[in-house]
């Protein structure tokens, strides 16, 4: 049995599917992007506002199923330019300072068009 879980502090889904799900005590967050749950938009046009907002996202996601970025095992990071990697890096390793195992790839186009999108599974 899952369990799913929502918070007002992060953005509300964009489509038909859950923030995460907490299944066999593991959180499964769904990738997140760089809306602030605030206004609802994507405010924030270059790569490192993008990634901090998308951090306090997943922050606030992780904390409504009660778990934390220390207790990531697997993070799936998805940039629009590979030329962003290294910015992008640099603002990832403040969070995931217990460096899970992780996939980056390249998309050419993500959800409202935002630089980046990162989900997580985590321990509960």
């Amino acid at each position: 049995m899952s369990t799913k879980v929502s918070t007002e502090k992060a953005p509300a889904a964009i489509g038909p599917y859950s923030q995460a799900v907490i299944s066999g005590g593991m959180v499964y967050t769904s990738g997140q992007i760089a809306i602030n749950p605030a206004s609802g938009a994507v405010e924030a046009t270059d790569i490192t506002g993008q990634t901090e907002q998308v951090m306090k996202n997943l922050g606030e996601v992780l904390a409504a199923a009660g778990s934390s970025f220390e207790k990531a095992v697997k993070t799936t990071c998805f940039l629009a330019d590979m030329a962003d990697f290294a910015t992008f890096n640099e603002i990832y390793a403040k969070y995931f300072v217990t460096k899970p195992a992780r996939s980056c790839v390249a998309a050419k186009t993500l959800p409202k068009n935002v630089l980046v999108e990162v989900e997580v599974i985590a321990e509960v």
